[in-house]
């Protein structure tokens, strides 16, 4: 009895000695799938747009990529909206390219005004005007606090009778500065907020939500280093996290190159400087540090440095003096298209 009793024990105790390289399994999926998610959420959207046109950087209030208009043409459009954004709130952007194959110009220009977010964050009254020179297209496209004040049939007429003639004669900065005062006119009756002293905070220029690209940064990359090195070592971990940020990074920017170097800093942070790895205790062999009884555990990860600090610090800051979006522009589709 006694012997069948020890035997039937047997299972149990080996079981329970299996514990920890049971586990080492069950975290090392938890990881890969980890690690799955992040790498789609940045290449599932670029599958699914790969061939469309990367939208350009936000860099002033009239974009020309074509050439097509003088300097003096530029400045003279962009000071007139300057002085409109200063006076009535609204933000106006002329954003002029040579296609937008293979998208239609409509759904180009709300993709732009989407990443772009012009508008003030707190009412949301960004407009964008995007004349594809090649396709002989023009859009207008406003935001949904606009849609009251230029409506879809408005902004068609504006096309018809002030874009097209000008722009079948040649005259481009003619036709955009008679659209655009026809579209102020319009807005000014609208009764929006009185624009504040300060503008409103930057996206940066390029659509990206720079508190998103804080979050990943600082939080993102040590977590996820601190549960990939403790998995797969403080290499493979950090491989595997550079992956893994900048499929995020290309994912949030549309920018291979962003994405690059978001992996790079990553790669940098947790495999060089140790930001985020999970420690090992000496003589340890993994991410598991054996104790006198067998068991393993995983030290704390190393997360921006030891001790204490008031971790100060900001992001945003002082006003560059240029302009930059304000950040609240929400882009449904309102507006209208046409052709010259």
């Amino acid at each position: 009895m006694r012997a069948a009793s020890v035997a039937a024990r047997l299972p149990v105790m080996n079981n329970a000695g299996a514990s920890p390289a049971r586990w080492s399994a069950l975290l090392r999926v938890f990881a890969l799938a980890c690690l799955g998610l992040l790498m789609s959420v940045g290449l599932l959207p670029r599958a699914r747009a790969q061939d469309v046109q990367a939208v350009p950087a936000l860099s002033g209030r009239v974009i020309d990529q074509t050439g097509t208009l003088t300097a003096a043409q530029q400045q003279a459009i962009d000071a007139k909206l300057a002085a409109f954004e200063r006076e009535a709130g609204p933000q106006i952007v002329v954003l002029m390219v040579a296609t937008t194959a293979p998208e239609d110009i409509a759904a180009y220009a709300q993709r732009v005004g989407d990443q772009w977010k012009i508008g003030r964050r707190d009412v949301g009254d960004g407009l964008l005007i995007v004349v594809a020179k090649n396709d002989r297209r023009i859009n207008i496209q406003t935001a949904k606090a606009l849609e009251g004040a230029v409506p879809d049939l408005a902004a068609r007429q504006i096309i018809e009778r002030d874009i097209t003639p000008a722009f079948k004669a040649g005259d481009y900065a003619g036709g955009l500065n008679r659209a655009i005062d026809s579209l102020q006119a319009r807005i000014r009756g609208e009764h929006l907020p009185a624009p504040t002293q300060r503008p409103a905070p930057s996206t940066g220029g390029h659509g990206i939500d720079l508190g998103e690209i804080a979050m990943i940064a600082f939080l993102g990359v040590p977590l996820a280093g601190a549960l990939l090195t403790a998995i797969f070592g403080r290499k493979l971990g950090s491989l595997f996290t550079g992956a893994g940020a900048g499929a995020v990074g290309w994912g949030l920017s549309g920018s291979l190159l962003l994405g690059a170097g978001a992996a790079i800093a990553s790669l940098i942070l947790v495999g060089v400087l140790g930001i985020g790895a999970a420690r090992r205790g000496s003589g340890s062999s993994g991410a598991y540090r054996r104790s006198a009884h067998g068991s393993g555990g995983i030290a704390p990860p190393i997360i921006w440095g030891g001790g204490g600090g008031d971790g100060g610090g900001s992001w945003g800051g002082g006003d560059g003096g240029g302009f930059s979006s304000g950040g609240g522009g929400d882009f449904g589709g309102g507006g209208a298209s046409g052709d010259w």
